[in-house]
């Protein structure tokens, strides 16, 4: 080793660190894989608001959040895909499945849920579909007639059948949608030997944070893609996705906060470990941008525009703003989840630093590469699925 990498390992660790603790196995992919599941689940519960609770409302994203739910679910196993070494042998897992196996658990339950969100978007979707087909020439027509499964009928009898089935995809879909982010939280929540996962919470609050995701993600993307458009932004739904979004942030942040005050508040043998990770290595990512300005500045925010009756301008300005912080708040809490808990030495009397590269295989280009690639795709699903019930063709208003 040259006296360069020597002083580097040197300043990057602190008291006893076990040699196999020096590499973070788990790095910036294993941050972004709950985060997008995590957008998933959030958007798909905001579409279900509509379709299964009937809150009026959010009637102008209902169809929005579930594009938007696909556009993401349909990369959510690409950082797990960079990560393996050998991405070609994921089917093994599927194919020739552990029983006891939480990964090949999560095959089943991200395919079954992706089937689930397209077949409701196909039938969500269907009137539409096929007024579209009328007037479409070439591939499109061609295309538009395998997405209306063959099926031209838009007569009432036909449009209440698809709504029953729509309500029951909605509702199988929710728990779906649950379980498909709760269970990365049971991964990281059972792994006994690591402190700072090791709680029954953590199924809760990865749960509660993917809600947290998903609506400020609805939130944000809603305004911005209206805004750039010129297109009417409905101020009682962007209202409405604000209560709720505090709601929901109001739980997951007290729940953060109550899992790590519990570890200090029974002071166990970890706790002194767990204290010099918090105020150590996790500080600034933690207690500073995490707490700080990305909790409680929106915390604070959410109940003023919760609670107060303000301009619309105002509202839709720092509504899409406070949501953009929250959606960095809630990829500040998966890195210090998951990079931070693997800072501490398995010894619990020393800790390393883990500092991301720019340009290596899970470096910080992929991650934006990969973050990038659902916005990509939802550009592209915008134009064969028509967002806002304002650009339907000329089709009977009851089956939006």
């Amino acid at each position: 080793m040259s006296p360069e990498h020597g002083v580097a390992a040197a300043t990057a660790l602190t008291n006893y660190v076990f040699p196999n603790d020096i590499h973070v196995h788990w790095s910036l992919m294993i941050v972004l894989y709950p985060y997008i599941t995590g957008i998933v689940a959030g958007a798909f519960i905001v579409s279900s608001l509509y379709h299964v609770f009937h809150i009026e409302s959010l009637k102008p994203v209902s169809r929005y959040a579930l594009v938007f739910a696909l556009a993401f679910v349909a990369f959510a196993t690409a950082p797990l895909l960079n990560h393996l070494g050998h991405p070609e042998r994921a089917m093994s897992m599927m194919l020739t499945p552990n029983p006891t196996s939480a990964m090949a658990g999560f095959g089943y339950i991200y395919s079954a849920y992706s089937i689930v969100l397209i077949l409701e978007i196909l039938f969500i979707y269907r009137p539409t579909l096929v007024a579209l087909k009328q007037t479409a020439t070439g591939f499109k027509r061609k295309l538009y007639g395998m997405l209306t499964l063959g099926s031209d009928n838009v007569s009432e009898k036909s449009l209440a059948l698809d709504h029953k089935i729509i309500a029951f995809l909605a509702a199988i879909g929710i728990p779906m949608a649950c379980t498909l982010h709760g269970y990365v939280g049971f991964i990281f929540g059972g792994v006994k030997a690591n402190p700072m996962w090791a709680t029954p919470l953590m199924p809760v609050i990865f749960l509660l944070s993917a809600s947290v995701s998903g609506i400020a993600g609805i939130i944000f993307s809603y305004v911005l893609i209206k805004t750039f458009t010129g297109r009417f932004i409905d101020m009682d739904c962007v209202r409405t996705l604000i209560k709720f979004l505090w709601g929901c942030f109001i739980l997951d942040f007290v729940f953060e906060m109550l899992e790590l005050f519990s570890h200090a508040y029974m002071a166990t043998h970890h706790w002194e470990a767990l204290r010099d990770l918090y105020f150590g290595p996790l500080y600034s990512t933690f207690w500073i941008a995490q707490v700080g300005v990305f909790s409680v500045i929106p915390f604070v925010a959410l109940g003023i525009l919760s609670l107060v009756k303000l301009p619309d301008g105002v509202v839709k300005f720092f509504g899409s703003l406070i949501s953009l912080m929250i959606l960095v708040q809630v990829l500040l809490m998966r890195w210090n989840v998951v990079i931070g808990g693997q800072l501490m030495s398995k010894s619990e009397r020393g800790h390393t630093v883990f500092r991301p590269e720019w340009f290596e295989k899970e470096g910080i280009m992929v991650s934006i590469v990969i973050m990038l690639l659902p916005i990509i795709f939802l550009y592209i699903l915008s134009k064969v699925f028509p967002f806002w019930l304002d650009d339907e063709p000329a089709v009977e208003k009851q089956s939006a």
